[in-house]
């Protein structure tokens, strides 16, 4: 029987997803995990208001969430002190991402992002036909100088910056994000995903500067706010470069609950202040499990510790798939310059207990 073609941007590419989730890795392994350090999630949950306002309106959910996220857009632009119009609501970073690509880098346009960076991004780029251009990681951060005179060359359409970054849970300076926004073409968009920015350390997100045309920033409820499974983030910019997005955007792609629980979140500060402590704890109790079993715990900005193993990658990928026999399910970067890293995501104590029991195993099995 024929079939409908593809279009053929579609049909050149492979049947991928950006990276493969705990789920599908449980139906692999035909049990579940002990303890999930993978995903960079938020094990300590959201606020205990946001639960309650998000099941109030599990009950109104026979209605339509507002497609203008008039409430929430209105709630984040009190809380950081800048106009509606300068915030757009998206299905998570992931899904804002996408929509910038398509509407900032046409097909045959060149996106400079890190190599080893975070792989949705080079998802959605190949996805419309942009081609990647990427820049090594130095000294296990991204490379500043190198995305901005990449973009240069390039005539980059848009260049990627994630701060404090994934996978490697470092971090730059304020002042040296300005100095990189300043060193990028007028006509690039710098696309900088601050998703962990609550974690980071006084000094580390520069001022908001809603005025620049060539800047998004992006912020998730997923990570310190704990809603990653409800999918709700948003992007600040020029309002122009904002109202862009009413071109292409899912209108109702931020569902009813997710906005509830978003607007509660953001009056939780006592309970953000909580997750901050409990996830600074996590890092600590993560470094030293690490350190003790000869390992070296990279600084991280994030709710995750990268370590560095002083092995090389195949010993890395070996240590990953003897802590998944033990049932401890973490990453790894797979980059080169990279891949001789885990990464390991903040838990709760009993899940580090876990890790901190079968991490020796998981060495010993693979010496």
């Amino acid at each position: 029987m024929s079939r409908p073609d593809l279009a053929p941007l579609a049909a050149a590419l492979p049947e991928s997803v950006p990276f493969t989730g705990p789920e599908a890795l449980e139906r692999r392994r035909g049990r579940p995990f002990l303890a999930r350090l993978g995903a960079n999630e938020n094990p300590f949950g959201a606020a205990p208001s946001a639960l309650a306002a998000m099941a109030d309106a599990v009950a109104e959910s026979w209605k339509y969430g507002d497609p203008e996220n008039y409430d929430l857009r209105q709630a984040l632009a009190r809380q950081l002190g800048i106009a509606s119009d300068a915030i757009v609501i998206g299905e998570g970073i992931d899904g804002l991402l996408g929509l910038a690509i398509r509407l900032y880098a046409p097909p045959g346009s060149v996106v400079v992002t890190s190599q080893g960076g975070y792989p949705t991004l080079n998802y959605h780029a190949t996805g419309f036909g942009a081609r990647i251009v990427s820049v090594p990681y130095r000294d296990h951060a991204e490379d500043l100088a190198g995305l901005a005179a990449m973009a240069r060359r390039e005539s980059a359409a848009v260049v990627y910056l994630a701060n404090p970054d994934n996978p490697m849970g470092s971090w730059h300076s304020a002042a040296a994000v300005a100095e990189f926004i300043d060193a990028v073409p007028e006509q690039t968009l710098i696309l900088l995903d601050e998703a962990y920015g609550e974690f980071a350390p006084p000094g580390t997100l520069p001022p908001l500067d809603t005025d620049r045309p060539n800047l998004l920033r992006l912020r998730t409820f997923s990570k310190a706010h704990g809603m990653a499974g409800l999918r709700c983030g948003y992007a600040l910019g020029e309002s122009q470069t904002i109202r862009a997005f009413e071109r292409v955007r899912n209108h109702f792609g931020v569902n009813a609950v997710a906005q509830a629980g978003a607007m509660a979140a953001l009056s939780a500060p006592e309970h953000l202040a909580d997750i901050l402590a409990r996830t600074a704890a996590a890092r600590t109790r993560i470094a030293a499990i690490a350190g003790a079993n000869c390992l070296l715990p990279l600084p991280s900005a994030t709710n995750f510790v990268t370590i560095d193993t002083g092995r090389d990658a195949a010993f890395a990928a070996a240590l990953l798939a003897a802590l998944s026999d033990e049932a401890i399910f973490i990453r790894k970067p797979m980059a080169p310059g990279l891949d001789h890293c885990i990464r390991i995501s903040v838990g709760s104590p009993a899940a580090l207990d876990l890790l901190a029991e079968a991490l020796p195993r998981a060495l010993a099995a693979v010496a």
